[in-house]
């Protein structure tokens, strides 16, 4: 019997914040696989190794987490004031679909790296030394991010004395602005909050009615208050993904919240959307030890949060929540305003189960509705591997 041989396709692994993916661009990948579709989706599940029955994704590229079952795909912009077009796609461990309703804040750290490296970015905007502007289209939710790439001897510098928790080691910070990232083609019409509300009592059949924020802004989340939930704020991974009833009440909670705020018309939709809108739960500061070993002190942050990804307890922070963070923390009166103090604010320093994270973000009203111009963040990123994926040629 004769067998189909693998093909190979021009790759790079990499990791962007806390979060790892493969990274293609869009004219190496085969020409069926160019455009939206099955068939792009069946590659990049085959890339990662899913499927997987066994939850290890061994069979791939895939790290059997939210974090690192990820691909990246980029293209030279035709967009006007963009350099470079980059399109993210959430690969599912268990189930046999990519997710490509949102956005991957951490990855978009390693966009600007990878863009210049690969010749996506005219060669005129890259200094010989200094920090290069990279201008994003985030093609799956249609707003642009800033990327501020440093460059030594005229190559993207990856290495660094920047840390970041969540990150064994250090590397070179690359500045990120996400401008006016408060979702438009989401639920809500363009809202910020699409119900209209800054809290709303959130009604969760068998579960409870509880009280949460719903905000569209770097990524549709829904924010609880921790001790509603019979949590402190201060729980590392362990506490929650190990605890089968916790995980089934936070994705109900979620199909909920993803039908308050319109991102779907039934219920049964949410297991299709399992990237978007994401669930976190908030409380006042609080000393905690971090999942490294390191004390974190209560005046040490302003507000303590964790986060769901993908059903499952994020180790750190997503990249794009932080974003929802940030901005929800700059308008008075959300959950998480009032979390850190109820206090006005341009920027937050949070908890997370790794440690802290600060992120920036300016609010204002217009005409009656909230907006954000921009939301500011550090993050790193550092090419792992590059070279060619193999997959079996009948794989897609």
């Amino acid at each position: 019997m004769a067998h189909v041989p693998q093909i190979k396709i021009p790759a790079t692994y990499m990791r962007g914040g806390t979060s790892k993916g493969v990274f293609f661009s869009l004219k190496d990948l085969p020409e069926s696989a160019q455009v939206p579709g099955a068939v792009r989706d069946a590659l990049l599940l085959r890339v990662i190794g899913s499927p997987d029955p066994y939850d290890k994704q061994i069979d791939g590229m895939g790290g059997a987490t939210s974090s690192t079952s990820k691909t990246v795909i980029l293209a030279k912009s035709t967009r006007a004031d963009h350099d470079v077009d980059y399109l993210f796609g959430q690969v599912s461990i268990d189930k046999p679909f990519v997710d490509w309703s949102g956005n991957c804040g951490n990855l978009s750290a390693a966009v600007g790296s990878f863009a210049i490296s690969n010749g996506l970015v005219d060669a005129a905007r890259i200094p010989q030394n200094g920090i290069a502007v990279v201008r994003v289209w985030q093609a799956n939710i249609g707003k642009t991010i800033i990327a501020h790439v440093p460059i030594t001897d005229g190559a993207v510098q990856e290495t660094g004395d920047f840390e970041l928790d969540g990150v064994t080691f250090p590397a070179a910070e690359v500045q990120l602005e996400f401008m006016d990232p408060a979702a438009e083609e989401e639920g809500g019409g363009g809202s910020m909050f699409p119900t209209g509300n800054l809290v709303d009592d959130l009604e969760v059949p068998g579960v409870g009615t509880f009280k949460a924020t719903l905000i569209n802004a770097g990524i549709p989340t829904i924010f609880i208050n921790a001790q509603d939930l019979g949590y402190t704020g201060t729980e590392l991974q362990g506490a929650i993904n190990s605890d089968p009833k916790a995980l089934a009440m936070f994705e109900t909670i979620r199909a909920h919240g993803a039908l308050r705020m319109g991102l779907i018309k039934h219920l049964d939709e949410a297991a299709q959307r399992q990237h978007t809108p994401k669930v976190a739960f908030v409380a006042r500061p609080a000393d905690y030890v971090a999942s490294s070993g390191k004390a974190i002190k209560a005046a040490d942050v302003d507000l303590l949060v964790r986060a769901l990804s993908m059903g499952k307890l994020h180790h750190a922070m997503m990249g794009t929540a932080a974003v929802a963070i940030g901005t929800a923390a700059a308008i008075s009166g959300t959950l998480v305003n009032l979390a850190a103090g109820g206090v006005e604010r341009n920027a937050v320093r949070f908890g997370h189960p790794s440690g802290t994270l600060r992120v920036g973000a300016e609010a204002s009203q217009v005409d009656g509705e909230w907006v954000v111009k921009k939301a500011i963040m550090s993050r790193s990123a550092r090419v792992l591997m590059e070279g060619f994926v193999r997959v079996p040629g009948d794989a897609f």
